[in-house]
């Protein structure tokens, strides 16, 4: 499965010059005192407060000036990325940058909403509407100060001799974000059942729950192949900038990575915790290596006080608290996505078969701006609403891409809005209709009521399963999605406690064989560290959550020092000594855990080389870790005819493999290993390729890191593409329901992406010491720790 990443790579913050009183020629005025800024679309003034990490407390008389002012700090902190992202979403790159661009250009309008936006705004709560067009109107009015004075727009800017671009509440409600999701599943598993084959993908992407592959009546698997991916591989490829081209799109690597991605949360009622008070606790994972894909705000406005990280470019706070609730998210798995098969009429390719009858392309066509170049034109194609991605006239054959992102009232970007407007559970279940991506939301009250809901649009199949390509004839349609009701949830659990770690966690009593939500997700290890802890602290205390986001005992790690030879032989010896007097813990000053960082990937690969079928060998080019560990476990005959020989034989040989890699790169001496000197935290400008951007965005970057992708402490690391950090926690925060000022956050590196800004780079030493600074909340306090003002007036 290839979701649909951020721009670049996959982290989503930008370079700007900061709200906060740090643009040129500026500072020393608002250290001296209040600045006054008269904005075009505030209705009325607007306090803005700024602590000493640069977060912005923002005091408004309405919902609509709150939202107005994050989207003008955000776009003071982040345009650049804002901007680009903007610029991808409507296919409007290649009039700014190019003919590289044209195809994803053309990609990303296949995915714009073909239906009638009037419709689609009209379906919003007026309310949410509203804020919405709030933080447009903030975004826009910083553009327009810098329309005034281009000295202080972000530094790209006059690097790529471009200018920002308007937004508009509408597009918001046009560019719906197509993506692959799981497509090239589908595909995959449609070549392996043509080859005999299709079982083996259990061990790549095993099945959960219980669950048998059936081939859906029609389909010729053998006529399945990427090239019915078609445009959506134009989607996933990098962009190339001026004459630099980036690296290839690795499927394959990106899947491996993926494996270990996600975030953690866990909700803590009152009953179990030392103050009395729930406590909840959120980590999202996201990549690292690039800006930072949060950034940080306090809303507050009658009937409105919020705080916490926002996703730059999305309305509202993701991920953080109200006056009245705390609220956190992991992605939770749906099958939002479908391949449907079509067969086009001989004659007439613009037709094709459905319901019994000959049906018309809808077809629009649109011309793209090109930079440099004439102007393109392009058709895209639906089939009931759904993008036509491919096409091969020859054969009869069009290929549709089912996805809920198309469907009307997908509208996500208002979403997290109405979350931030609700007042309690009951309301906040109302938020979660206009809900489209797969979420866990994690809930606590001041009231001390803790719940959790799976939310996202997810697709009534009645005649399929959703995991390989179907015919579009119409007998396999979808009928609608869930309605919220239906999604999993609980509320006030008797245990005390929850916790989310993108595991399979559809209850035992759910009726998962007539509401099909998802077959595919993440190994257990984080959630079940993170069970382990909790059920043994019947008094949880702040304290212990932010210990627990820091935790690095490696669960696979333990799996493997249970499997270790009891004789190895004089290659493997020295490996496994070291990993059998080792507490299992990935911290960055151990030898032990670089050792296994090098073993693992030795023992993944041998491993894969002797269960996986040459036959296969091309379409599953990894395994599942937890597949692997439990079948060298309790070996079978998939192993050979001496199972448990076959396994020690294999497990010496990595460990043998692994001692080398280590001896290579740790050095010779076994005793100075250290996994941190390897495993580093480096963030650069994700076009620092290209010499101008380098050296005016310095690389911050010498820091360690101990923990990988397994620990509840998520720190990735792709080891064929080197050991450096790619994915983790760069935002954390740890709320304390109702003691709302002793909540404790982290932001990675920090919310400026400025270099001339203190806040470029100020919570990089604090993030990686694990150092947690207050989040202050209440009036009092914020006034306290306060360091500078800004006033907004309405311009006319």
């Amino acid at each position: 499965m290839i979701r649909r990443r951020a721009f670049l790579l996959g982290s989503a913050a930008a370079v700007a010059l900061t709200g906060s009183g740090f643009v040129r020629g500026q500072v020393a005025a608002v250290n001296r005192g209040t600045r006054t800024l008269r904005l075009t679309g505030a209705r009325a003034p607007i306090e803005i407060l700024d602590d000493e990490m640069g977060v912005p407390h923002i005091r408004a008389q309405s919902k609509h000036d709150a939202f107005f002012g994050q989207g003008y700090r955000i776009a003071c902190d982040r345009l650049f990325q804002l901007d680009l992202a903007n610029r991808r979403d409507l296919g409007r790159m290649a009039e700014a940058f190019g003919p590289g661009f044209v195809a994803a250009d053309r990609a990303a309008r296949l995915f714009h909403y073909r239906g009638d936006i009037d419709a689609e705004l009209a379906g919003l709560p007026a309310e949410v509407l509203d804020c919405a067009r709030g933080y447009v109107a903030g975004i826009n009015a910083r553009i327009e100060e810098l329309e005034h004075d281009p000295t202080l727009a972000p530094l790209e800017y006059a690097m790529f001799g471009i200018k920002p671009i308007r937004w508009d509440v509408r597009d918001m409600m046009r560019a719906r974000g197509g993506g692959m999701g799981d497509a090239d599943d589908e595909v995959r598993r449609a070549r392996l059942q043509a080859r005999g084959l299709l079982d083996y993908d259990q061990l790549l992407d095993p099945l959960r729950p219980a669950w048998q592959f059936t081939v859906p009546s029609g389909l010729d698997c053998a006529a399945v192949s990427d090239a019915d991916l078609g445009y959506l591989l134009d989607i996933v490829r990098p962009l190339p900038f001026a004459d630099l081209k980036l690296p290839e799109f690795d499927r394959d690597l990106d899947r491996v990575e993926r494996a270990a991605q996600g975030s953690n949360a866990w909700t803590i009622a009152g009953a179990r915790t030392a103050s009395g008070r729930p406590i909840l606790a959120n980590d999202p994972h996201l990549g690292i290596g690039s800006w930072s894909p949060r950034h940080i705000s306090h809303l507050t406005a009658p009937g409105l006080d919020v705080i916490g990280g926002a996703a730059p470019g999305l309305p509202g706070i993701m991920q953080g608290h109200t006056d009245r609730f705390a609220f956190g998210r992991t992605n939770f798995h749906i099958d939002q996505t479908d391949l449907f098969i079509l067969q086009t009429h001989p004659e007439d390719p613009e037709r094709y078969w459905h319901q019994g009858t000959w049906k018309r392309f809808e077809a629009f066509h649109e011309k793209i701006t090109v930079k440099g170049a004439p102007t393109e034109s392009v058709t895209h194609r639906y089939a009931q609403g759904r993008p036509i991605i491919s096409q091969d006239r020859a054969r009869h054959r069009a290929v549709a891409l089912a996805t809920v992102a198309m469907l009307p009232g997908a509208n996500m970007p208002f979403a997290i809005l109405a979350i931030n407007l609700a007042q309690d559970w009951a309301s906040l279940r109302e938020a979660f209709k206009l809900h489209v991506s797969p979420t866990n939301i994690h809930y606590a009250d001041v009231d001390g009521n803790t719940g959790w809901h799976a939310v996202g649009f997810t697709p009534r199949r009645p005649r399929h399963d959703g995991l390989l390509p179907a015919p579009g004839d119409g007998s396999f349609d979808w009928q609608g999605i869930l309605k919220v009701e239906e999604m999993p949830n609980v509320y006030n659990p008797e245990q005390g406690w929850f916790a989310s770690a993108n595991q399979m966690n559809l209850p035992a009593d759910y009726p998962y064989k007539e509401r099909v939500i998802s077959f595919s997700w993440t190994d257990s290890y984080r959630y079940d560290r993170v069970a382990e802890v909790l059920r043994a602290q019947p008094r949880h205390r702040l304290e212990d959550s932010i210990a627990l986001q820091h935790d690095v005992q490696s669960l696979p790690a333990r799996a493997l020092v249970r499997l270790l030879p009891a004789t190895p032989s004089a290659a493997a010896a020295p490996a496994a000594a070291l990993l059998r007097r080792w507490n299992c813990g990935i911290e960055a000053d151990s030898a032990a855990a670089l050792l296994y960082e090098m073993v693992m990937p030795e023992l993944s690969a041998a491993f894969r080389q002797l269960v996986i079928p040459a036959a296969a060998q091309d379409l599953i080019r990894s395994v599942n870790l937890s597949q692997m560990l439990s079948l060298l476990a309790a070996p079978d005959a998939r192993l050979g005819t001496n199972p448990i020989a076959a396994r020690d034989a294999l497990i010496d040989r990595a460990l043998a493999a692994g001692w080398d890699k280590a001896l290579k790169l740790g050095g010779s001496n076994p005793a100075q290993w250290r996994w941190g000197d390897l495993h580093r935290v480096a963030i650069a400008h994700p076009l620092s390729m290209l010499p101008p951007i380098a050296a005016a965005f310095p690389k911050i970057d010498g820091g360690r890191s101990g923990g990988d992708g397994t620990t509840v402490m998520a720190r990735g690391v792709s080891p064929a593409r080197g050991y450096n950090v790619t994915h983790g926690a760069s935002y954390l925060f740890v709320a304390d329901v109702g003691a709302w000022d002793n909540t404790r956050y982290l932001l990675l590196p920090g919310q400026s992406a400025d270099p001339r800004s203190p806040h470029y780079r100020d919570f990089y030493s604090p993030w990686l010491a694990g150092a947690m600074r207050p989040l202050w909340f209440s009036k009092a306090a914020v006034d306290k720790y306060s360091v500078s003002r800004t006033v907004v007036i309405p311009a006319s």
